[in-house]
């Protein structure tokens, strides 16, 4: 699989699926691209997608630049450029979909298309806690205690009974188990940090939002002290929202043929 360097000496991991629009996946805080190991398939039917790993997870070396969110959705410009693509369509899940919304922000000029699933823009009191405990679990036990306690929080009750998710839990402990622990613990204190909120009026891309109802980790309704879908929705200037039943968190592992409908759906409008 391709490589490039950063500007600032970051090698990036990538790989090319599809053919069509091209389409960037950010994946979420502690997976690596294998985040999207469902989806991907079903996206490249349509598109040509692109899954990176970011710096410190999985196949990528290097560190998350300093200025927090500004600073990673920094690094993904410059492997955007350095990968050699103008513009693209972009989606981001979770943490990457908070890169995603900031790189939006910033360089317009490169975003044709937006793709933001489960995220808040700013972390009310019970998720930053729930994010303590897997921050202690990292440090304490390493990535496979982080792998069961966000497993416990982050699918629909409902898909404990499926006939996959045995194999998708053994996925997930793979893909954690290419992961850092500071680069985990690093990208949570940074999504501690992060208010998106004076970002979210200045998107200018056609954006799609994509929420599980049963996402207990970022639900549409935070508490008073975070911003949720309820109010993202609201604010990006013409965002269309989508919240998919009998779903949690990890949506884009749960519900992929779904999520990827509203995609190529919503790709078709605009």
């Amino acid at each position: 699989m391709p490589t490039v360097t950063l500007p600032k000496g970051e090698t990036i991991w990538y790989k090319v699926t599809g053919s069509g629009p091209l389409f960037l996946q950010l994946h979420g805080s502690a997976f690596g691209h294998k985040n999207f190991a469902a989806m991907t398939p079903l996206m490249a039917q349509h598109f040509t997608v692109i899954d990176m790993d970011l710096p410190g997870y999985g196949e990528s070396t290097g560190s998350p630049r300093p200025g927090g969110m500004e600073g990673l959705a920094g690094q993904v410009y410059d492997f955007v450029r350095a990968a050699g693509y103008d513009r693209i369509n972009l989606h981001g899940t979770s943490f990457g979909a908070m890169i995603g919304l900031t790189l939006a922000a910033r360089h317009p000029e490169i975003i044709d298309r937006l793709v933001l699933s489960c995220f808040l823009a700013k972390y009310d009191l019970a998720a930053r806690m729930m994010r303590k405990t897997w921050k202690r679990a990292a440090l304490d036990s390493g990535m496979t205690a982080v792998t069961d306690l966000t497993s416990v929080a982050g699918f629909a009750r409902g898909y404990y009974e499926r006939p996959e998710a045995t194999a998708m839990f053994e996925t997930m402990y793979a893909a954690f188990a290419a992961t850092r622990p500071e680069a985990f613990i690093a990208g949570t204190e940074t999504i501690e940090k992060t208010d998106l909120s004076p970002l979210l009026p200045l998107i200018k891309a056609p954006t799609l939002l994509l929420a599980g109802a049963e996402d207990n980790m970022t639900p549409f309704n935070p508490a008073p002290s975070g911003v949720g879908f309820s109010t993202i929705a609201k604010v990006i200037p013409g965002a269309e929202m989508h919240v998919l039943a009998d779903c949690g968190h990890y949506l884009v592992l749960e519900q992929p043929e779904v999520a990827t409908g509203l995609i190529v759906e919503f790709m078709a409008k605009h």
